[in-house]
């Protein structure tokens, strides 16, 4: 059985979705998330858990909670679209 391809170019590539969710309620709070994308599972009674199964279950709202993780992770070295070098 061949092996996976590498994604080097993936910043998603090997994190979790629980991660990225626990990663953001750290930084930034339940509040600040349900300001930013607003769905009822960060708005009202949020855990981790509820989040988790929405997000799961909710391919937009997924997608707007990893963009705003990858937004925040800064500058990928080689890849050109997020790189700051100046060559």
């Amino acid at each position: 059985m061949p092996n996976p391809p590498s994604h080097p170019n993936d910043p998603l590539h090997g994190v979790t979705l629980k991660t990225i969710l626990e990663t953001l309620v750290a930084r930034h709070g339940w509040r600040k998330l349900a300001d930013e994308i607003e769905i009822r599972c960060f708005m009202f009674d949020p855990t981790i858990n509820s989040s988790l199964k929405f997000l799961r279950q909710t391919p937009w709202a997924r997608q707007k909670v990893e963009n705003w993780y990858v937004s925040e992770l800064g500058p990928i070295k080689g890849d050109p679209e997020r790189s700051t070098d100046e060559e």
